[in-house]
């Protein structure tokens, strides 16, 4: 499979929570663990640990998906409702060896329908090795309303570090950032900075879709998972708990609340769930907009899928390890929303956590251990897989997506091996120590609208 183009992957600094000694713990607590229960014990109870972690993160599942059901059909058919704001705007994106998208980015920031004089658009090259710049620089040559700033290769910290770079040029209240293979609806910063009038706002997180199904059977499950992702998972977090998740594209952040944090985080592969944290735990509010819609790339490829997944899943988990303790300590967060904020961070342990069902599932097979209820095992694997096919079952409902769509979940279960296998290694890898890598992942520009309208 296609892996991309080389020299894309950049250091950013060590892990934070991950040490070798984790490892030696672990090793510790299952030779202890295997003196005072014996073997076959220490397994069958850890298949009821793993039972119990996996019917709450069904009940989440669930949870979400009614509340998507119920009332998310509505909210999308909602018209616009203007707040009375028109904050100045600031849109950055970060472009790093964008050539076979940048001049369709260019052609959608200059079709946003926002105030020319409060609207400005900063695109940032990143040490491209391609035309990125060339093409950048010509598009701002001509158009004055455009601004392309130039980082040096290897200047280091990933996106975080490009969009750091441009900050101190950002002349709005709110920024507003897309990716360089986003294509936003012409209204979508009018959508977005109309939350900003709530003074706790932060924050705003729009919605996605992949414009580009149709050219893998990959692509078609993972718009399936975006609508899963947006139309049921982001929608169940804010409708249930108040708690969505800033998403680091099509998404807006006020200048002032990201400068008193000191920016994005440059040490994190996922700056976007670095920065959720952050302001949660400052006291702000992030809001999630479903109206307010952009268009992007799939990845067609499991490498590319691979390289994707396993950046979110070392980010995720570094979270975790950075953040678990400030969020039970914290005085902003209620007890229900520090426990979804738990489960939200460990949505990337979950993998890890089927990937040790799966050694439970081996060791019975090649009868070394015997389950007391050979039922709990059957019922440990449905609800392994139920829950996250009721959020994409019910994404497809929301999306009114055509039945014939629902067949390629047909690669759901060979796409979840695939997922454990990558969120497995990211979890060794970070425990280990592992220096943390931003991996950018590559565009093919394929199958890609000029424009996406309103």
């Amino acid at each position: 499979m296609d892996g991309g183009p080389a020299g894309l992957v950049e250091d950013v600094g060590e892990g934070t929570g991950g040490t070798p000694w984790t490892f030696a713990l672990l090793a510790a607590a299952a030779l202890v663990g295997t003196a005072l229960l014996g073997f076959p014990l220490l397994v069958n109870a850890l298949g009821v640990a793993l039972q119990i972690s996996f019917f709450a993160f069904f009940a989440r599942h669930l949870a979400f998906a009614v509340a998507a059901l119920d009332s998310a059909p509505a909210d999308l058919a909602a018209p616009l409702i203007e707040t009375g704001i028109q904050p100045p705007v600031t849109v950055l994106v970060a472009c790093k060896n964008e050539e076979a998208v940048a001049e369709v980015l260019v052609t959608s920031l200059l079709s946003l329908d926002y105030p020319a004089e409060r609207l400005q658009l900063v695109v940032v090259d990143d040490g491209s090795s391609d035309r990125t710049g060339e093409i950048l620089d010509t598009a701002a040559a001509r158009e004055p309303r455009l601004a392309c700033l130039h980082r040096a290769p290897g200047a280091g910290g990933g996106k975080s570090g490009a969009l750091n770079a441009a900050l101190p040029l950002a002349t709005g209240e709110i920024i507003v950032v897309f990716d360089a293979d986003h294509r936003p609806r012409a209204d979508v910063v009018r959508r977005l900075v109309r939350h900003f009038a709530d003074p706790a706002v932060a924050a705003v997180q729009g919605r996605c879709e992949i414009v580009n199904p149709h050219i893998s059977p990959l692509a078609r499950l993972i718009a399936i998972d975006y609508f899963a992702g947006y139309l049921v998972n982001e929608y169940g977090r804010q409708a249930l708990f108040g708690l969505p998740a800033y998403g680091g594209a099509n998404c807006a952040v006020r200048a002032s609340a990201l400068r008193e944090l000191g920016g994005w985080n440059p040490r994190s592969v996922t700056e976007d769930t670095d920065l959720t944290l952050r302001l949660h735990l400052a006291g702000w509010r992030v809001r999630y907009d479903v109206t307010a819609v952009d268009a992007e790339e799939a990845v067609a490829t499991v490498s590319r899928y691979w390289r994707q997944r396993h950046r979110w899943a070392r980010g995720h988990q570094q979270a975790w390890r950075d953040y678990r303790r400030a969020v039970w300590q914290s005085r902003h967060l209620s007890r229900p929303q520090k426990v979804e904020t738990t489960m939200f961070l460990l949505a990337f342990h979950l993998p890890v956590l089927a990937g040790l069902g799966l050694l439970v599932l081996g060791l019975w097979l090649a009868g070394l251990v015997i389950p007391p209820d050979p039922l709990r095992l059957f019922l440990l694997w449905t609800l392994l897989f139920l829950g996250p096919l009721l959020e994409l079952g019910a994404g497809l409902l929301v999306s009114r997506s055509d039945r014939r769509e629902a067949f390629a979940l047909a690669w759901f279960l060979p796409l979840f091996f695939i997922s454990i296998s990558l969120c497995c290694a990211a979890w060794v890898e970070g425990v280990a120590g592992r220096r943390y890598a931003w991996a950018k992942t590559a565009r093919a520009g394929e199958g890609i609208p000029q424009r996406t309208g309103a």
